[in-house]
């Protein structure tokens, strides 16, 4: 393998590949990245950068400025990464490979890298047929809202999860992400264009996902979907993620409840009110909403330091004070822009916080305090 390649591009898709090398790699092969490099004509070619752990692929796409001898070679991923990022931008990078090393030079800086064997590397999954597309940008907002309430519990899969649900009835555009830890249901209905009928659904790792979603960029996206696998593809990149178990909680019945009290609050307001309020309490201590006619007001602390702020509010139905978690509470409200509704039946119920359009809503258990 011979070629050239601007410096800059090399190091965003290496890094874009990288984050889907294993943390604890199986095999050694694993642990490296896959280049390959293919001439277009006498004065471009591409090469692409892959990475694979199973559960997991990423492979993307950039143009060179030239490939005098295609190849396919493998390098240590986390060290390539590395390098790749320290090469100056002042010049094209060269990067040249024999039976045993592969050499990176750019300008006066040169690297050597002991190859893996490439013949160890396992093949790439051929995604799912596409089965939709959807905007890069909304995709990933949609995630960043529910992705919060997937639990780190591995002994939990389903917990750890996001499901994603389209509405099957043949010509609607409606998806649906939905994350539960057992102590908040996190759910968001954005916009997609489906390409087949009858509905779908998919339960994938949410931090696969997460990481997916902050790496998209902007434009369509398609997604590919079958019973075992998910695909995200772009123009020129792509990932795969094996799906977990589709078992999952009816969650539209959940978020679906009438309250016999209901606030409208700015979300953005409430955070940094519950932010500021907290900085006296530790992270256990419970964050006390007590909403009046016209204001709720904020309050946490123990013996050591209280704090409280009003904030104004409009109040439908009965005063109420309600306590929860600081994180959770800070999470739910995060969520939303603009105006958030805050629908309670009880002190220690569960209360449900809901963007003014509807299409976030968060539950989230409320704590018992004296």
């Amino acid at each position: 393998m011979k070629l050239s390649i601007d410096p800059k591009l090399l190091a965003e898709l290496v890094a874009w590949a990288a984050r889907a090398l294993p943390a604890r790699p199986t095999a050694p092969a694993l642990a490296g990245l896959l280049l390959e490099a293919d001439a277009i004509d006498a004065d471009s070619g591409r090469l692409t950068v892959s990475a694979f752990d199973y559960d997991m692929s990423a492979r993307g796409s950039v143009s060179c400025a030239d490939v005098a001898e295609p190849g396919r070679i493998l390098l240590p991923g986390r060290m390539l990464a590395e390098v790749a990022r320290a090469l100056p931008t002042t010049s094209f990078a060269d990067l040249a490979a024999t039976d045993t090393e592969a050499t990176i030079r750019c300008g006066k800086l040169d690297y050597k890298l002991l190859l893996l064997p490439a013949d160890d590397y396992p093949t790439l999954p051929a995604p799912p047929e596409a089965a939709g597309t959807i905007d890069a940008a909304a995709l990933a907002a949609a995630v960043a809202q529910v992705a919060p309430a997937t639990s780190r519990d591995d002994t939990l899969p389903m917990l750890t999860g996001i499901r994603l649900d389209t509405d099957g009835d043949g010509e609607g555009d409606k998806l649906t992400l939905a994350a539960t830890d057992r102590y908040r249901i996190a759910v968001t209905d954005t916009t997609w264009t489906p390409n087949t009928e009858g509905p779908l659904s998919a339960l994938i790792p949410g931090r696969h996902l997460h990481d997916i979603a902050k790496g998209l960029g902007h434009g369509i996206i398609s997604i590919g979907l079958n019973d075992k696998m998910v695909a995200f593809t772009s123009q020129d990149r792509q990932t795969t993620v094996r799906l977990l178990d589709e078992q999952f909680i009816d969650y539209r019945a959940r978020v679906t409840y009438d309250a016999t009290t209901t606030a409208t609050v700015d979300a953005a307001q409430l955070a940094a009110a519950v932010k500021r309020v907290a900085l006296v309490a530790d992270r256990t201590t419970a964050i006390r909403l007590a909403f009046t006619d016209g204001e709720v007001t904020v309050r946490a602390g123990d013996e050591d330091g209280r704090g409280t702020e009003a904030l104004e509010c409009e109040l439908k139905g009965d005063p109420i004070e309600i306590a929860f978690q600081s994180t959770y509470l800070g999470d739910a409200l995060g969520a939303i822009d603009g105006q958030a509704t805050i629908g309670m039946t009880g002190p220690v119920k569960p209360a449900l916080f809901a963007s003014e359009d509807g299409s976030h809503k968060q539950l989230v258990m409320a704590l018992r305090v004296s």
